[in-house]
């Protein structure tokens, strides 16, 4: 079909769904009512299907066409474990509850269309059916394998893949039970029939040191080596910096720099220097590695920093954005070396406010590498040995500390809010296996340098805001106000509320929410619900402000090594400062950048996931080492299915509500409860409990325990 004339119909066919006198008909009413003969009525089901998959038009459940607003969506399928799901429509506020007898064999991930059947009452779901499948998501699937006489069945390691992947005889690759394999998809299957595929790669056995991590980073399509001709790029990068390539930058070598990162950090892409001027104004510089020097736009290098959006941070690897001689070497800002940055040199005043700034293309050399540990142990434990041994750096550390405070607190009075639940820090022993779970906390040196990166990527914002140049930001939205007020339901049981304004919660009402239940016996309740009440933070093109963060203006400027946004506003930023963007060039980036922003907050999803699905395996089997012992929790979640209990180590199990012995408890939604039918006794979020380890699946990678009577 050309091109224009599929153009002219599809435009005919959505002209007439949007006329007001319009009522939905079925193909063939359509064909009539358009005077198209039979023999041409494939090629409008053609059109017709071409506009459903882009989502413009909608088809009932009775088969009738017309606005896809009026009686069908298309979204993205959600599954889970329990075999329902939902179904996520951009633009539209709530997902779309399916139940498990009608996602007509969609799979997690797939593009679907919907239509709702039951539009949700008093805040709750709109529930649908799914209509049609548009697009697979899942063509491999990574799981167990299991052998039975003449065939086999993979059970997907996703536990959002709720159909094990049945293997004819002979497309097992020889596969026994307890491998662990990749099965490429032939057949999705139907309503009563599993979907079907072949063994195309044997990963090893599920015993075997590695395979457990190996499965993750392929279910999640984690790319594990670079193409060949990005490492050969790669190989041609300078291990130092020329001198020439510094002439036309601002010399910042003569400043007392440092960075301040992990001990196992090996891509240190921020540094930092301060001064102090009087009693109220402080030089502070965060110099950031200068990647688009080296990785310029469109080269193999830049298109695979693209691809992959970030890097990935597993518990016992990582799996960068760009290959090691740039990320650990020549983009590095290692300690004793000429390197190349992008700075933001801000002036602050004593109460947090930048006065002024200069981004610039800079010339800089670390002096000294720190870690949190030692700059935390020379501001907060005023350590003898450490204020020894970086004795001329000390007054720089407590300028840092002074200054750090003084922006936290400028934050925490326009309202930024702080969920500070601590992450977990897993230790693995040389065969890759946990010996140790422990919370990973903050300290004052991990937020001095969180203050100033901060600071650098308001500023940077804000600037570029202004200039009104094509610009990615870092956008964090309103909650959605039925969650709020579902939020302001629940925490009027214990006496505190949230005021509203028109509809909208400011987040200073959560920063107070937050602050008044600190060290309360409900503080975990609910700050974990008010935290699952927020949106997920994106890139975007357009500068809506962080909620979050209380913010006008955000960005992401300080991690180009492991941040493909960063890299990218930097390329735009230097040509910026150099020549200015001409119309052409803004045309460009207006067109680029909004898939840019979609790929990156994709693959941030990725990677939060990857990192999740990693940690929970691990924690899983250290766990699986405690089987019988007993333990204090706090109820973290409560469903009608049992309690989820986490323990102060950070794992989390789940109490069933069948081990709950003695009386049947009913799930109380409104006040997150699980309440005994017989005692009245209750199960609530916060509640400390004692609970015996029951046993743990590595292959759903789940905790059971059961409750430890006293």
């Amino acid at each position: 079909m050309a091109e224009d004339l599929l153009r002219e119909q599809k435009e005919l066919l959505l002209r007439l769904f949007e006329e007001k006198t319009y009522v939905p008909m079925k193909l063939k009413e359509l064909a009539v009512f358009l005077d198209i003969p039979k023999a041409r009525r494939e090629e409008l089901k053609a059109v017709l299907d071409i506009l459903l998959e882009e989502g413009k038009i909608g088809i009932s459940a009775k088969g009738k066409y017309g606005k896809a607003r009026d009686f069908a969506r298309v979204g993205i399928f959600t599954g889970h474990a329990r075999g329902f799901g939902f179904v996520t429509v951009e633009g539209q506020e709530q997902d779309i509850f399916i139940p498990a007898e009608k996602t007509a064999g969609a799979m997690n991930g797939d593009k679907v269309q919907a239509a709702e059947t039951d539009t949700g009452v008093k805040g709750k779901r709109p529930e649908g059916v799914i209509l049609k499948v548009l697009e697979r998501a899942n063509q491999t699937v990574i799981g167990y394998y299991q052998k039975n006489k003449s065939y086999g069945f993979v059970l997907p390691d996703n536990q959002k893949l709720t159909q094990d992947i049945f293997i004819p005889q002979g497309k097992d690759m020889g596969a026994v039970t307890g491998h662990k394999v990749v099965a490429k998809i032939t057949d999705y299957g139907g309503a009563r029939r599993k979907p079907e595929g072949v063994v195309t790669e044997i990963i090893g056995h599920v015993n075997d040191p590695g395979t457990d991590i190996i499965s993750i980073i392929k279910a999640y399509d984690l790319p594990e080596e670079f193409p060949e001709e990005v490492m050969r790029q790669a190989a041609l990068m300078p291990g130092e910096v020329d001198v020439r390539e510094t002439k036309d930058r601002l010399d910042l070598r003569h400043l007392p720099t440092v960075t301040i990162d992990g001990e196992d950090a090996k891509d240190l892409d921020d540094a930092v220097t301060i001064s102090k001027e009087g009693e109220d104004h402080y030089t502070l510089g965060v110099h950031i590695a200068d990647v688009t020097h080296y990785v310029q736009e469109g080269m193999p290098l830049d298109q695979e920093a693209l691809r992959r959006g970030t890097s990935v941070y597993l518990v016992d690897r990582v799996i960068p954005m760009l290959p090691h001689r740039l990320s650990n070497g020549i983009c590095s800002l290692n300690a004793g070396e000429d390197r190349l940055a992008l700075s933001c040199i801000m002036e602050i005043d004593d109460r947090g406010n930048v006065l002024g700034h200069r981004v610039a293309e800079t010339v800089i050399r670390v002096d000294r590498r720190m870690t949190y540990t030692k700059v935390n142990a020379i501001v907060t434990d005023r350590d003898p040995e450490a204020i020894k041994e970086y004795g001329e750096f000390v007054p720089m550390f407590d300028l840092m500390k002074e200054l750090s405070d003084i922006l936290r607190e400028k934050r925490r009075q326009r309202g930024s809010i702080d969920f500070d639940f601590p992450e977990s820090k897993i230790v693995l022993d040389d065969r890759g296996e946990p010996v140790e779970i422990k919370p990973y906390e903050r300290n004052a040196a991990t937020k001095i340098i969180e203050d100033f990166m901060l600071m650098a990527n308001e500023t940077v914002a804000e600037n570029y805001f202004w200039q009104e140049l094509p610009f990615v930001y870092r956008t964090h939205d309103y909650p959605d106000p039925e969650k709020m007020k579902r939020l302001g339901t629940f925490i009027n049981n214990f006496g505190y509320t949230i005021r509203t304004q028109n509809g909208e919660v400011h987040p200073k009402e959560i920063q107070k929410l937050l602050h008044r239940i600190e060290g309360t016996d409900e503080e975990a309740l609910i700050a974990r619900l008010t935290l699952r009440s927020m949106r997920q933070a994106r890139y975007g093109t357009v500068c809506t402000g962080h909620y979050g963060l209380a913010a006008n203006y955000y960005t992401h400027f300080t991690s180009p090594i492991r941040r493909y946004p960063d890299l990218q506003i930097h390329r735009i930023i230097k040509e910026n400062l150099r020549t200015g963007l001409n119309q052409k060039r803004i045309s460009h980036y207006d067109r680029i950048l909004p898939e840019v922003a979609k790929q990156c907050s994709a693959m941030e999803r990725r990677a939060d996931e990857a990192e999740r699905e990693t940690d929970k395996l691990k924690k899983c089997q250290y766990m699986s080492r405690h089987v019988g012992e007993v333990f204090e929790g706090a109820v973290s979640g409560v469903t009608n299915w049992g309690l989820y209990v986490e323990l102060p180590n950070t794992v989390e199990g789940l109490i069933h509500i069948s081990e709950l012995k003695g009386e049947y408890f009913v799930f109380d939604e409104e006040h997150m409860e699980l309440a005994g039918d017989v005692t009245g006794t209750r199960y609530k979020l916060g509640q400390k409990i004692r609970v015996r380890v029951k046993g743990c699946d590595k292959l759903t990678r789940t905790i059971d325990f059961v409750l430890e009577k006293d």
